[in-house]
């Protein structure tokens, strides 16, 4: 049995959300990526993950850098993940007109906030902190903080960049990687294509062989967001992951 976290992002289902749970329990996966779910709604979501027999290996919240106030806003989002026993907190950052230098100080406070509980703040590989392997490894060593580090999404890297290979971007980032977007793609520039796994570019066999040899084990998150113009359906919906599931475990993987 494979060692790996395996988990699935819940707006993979969009707009059909409400059948994630019971249909990831179905298939085997046992944990999840959901957004931060608001205080008053605390108790209702961890009922519902005890009753699938589900965990939270990372939540969605926020993190806007160009904040002052970046640090208390991580720490205000701590006692969620705490009440459900999530370490991971998934963000997407933009630096936008704000300084690098101040930027990254402000990351660096947000991730002594983390620290302080044992969560560590992965930043998507999303324009313009983490947009590929030269710009991250510069907010990586600008931030220096261990609280802080990337989530390596597979098909992103081609999405917001030409002429890339997203196996040797990996290879340079992968000591930072404290989280994993497993998405495939055509690997069109800006290009809204995004299959079950094993139907695009993404050599995954390669990818988990780099993070392996890095130490890393997870959570590796399903991510699927279909093909732009689509109708999307339950059943095609829920067909995708299920086919994203299996070629997982063709990999050895779940």
């Amino acid at each position: 049995m494979s060692k790996n976290i395996i988990a699935c992002r819940t707006p993979s289902y969009a707009p059909f959300e409400s059948l994630a749970y019971a249909h990831l329990a179905g298939l085997g996966i046992r944990y999840v990526e959901i957004p931060l779910p608001a205080a008053d709604a605390l108790e209702q979501e961890r009922a519902a993950l005890q009753r699938h027999g589900l965990m939270a290996s990372s939540l969605h919240g926020e993190c806007d850098v160009r904040r002052a106030d970046t640090g208390a806003q991580i720490a205000a989002q701590i006692p969620i993940l705490a009440a459900l026993g999530t370490k991971i907190l998934f963000v997407s950052v933009k630096a936008e007109n704000t300084p690098l230098p101040t930027v990254y100080a402000r990351l660096r406070e947000a991730g002594e906030a983390a620290a302080r509980h044992g969560v560590t703040i992965v930043l998507e590989t999303h324009p313009d902190l983490i947009t590929n392997a030269e710009v991250a490894l510069a907010t990586m060593r600008g931030v220096g903080h261990t609280n802080v580090r990337i989530n390596y999404d597979t098909a992103n890297i081609y999405f917001y960049n030409q002429d890339v290979d997203g196996v040797a971007e990996l290879r340079r980032m992968a000591p930072y990687v404290g989280a994993v977007h497993l998405k495939d793609t055509d690997g069109g520039y800006r290009h809204w294509h995004f299959p079950a796994l094993g139907r695009g570019i993404v050599r995954f066999a390669e990818v988990f062989k780099i993070l392996d040899g890095s130490g890393f084990a997870g959570p590796y998150t399903l991510e699927i967001e279909g093909i732009e113009g689509e109708p999307k359906t339950e059943r095609l919906i829920c067909d995708r992951v299920a086919e994203s599931a299996g070629y997982l475990r063709g990999l050895g993987r779940l």
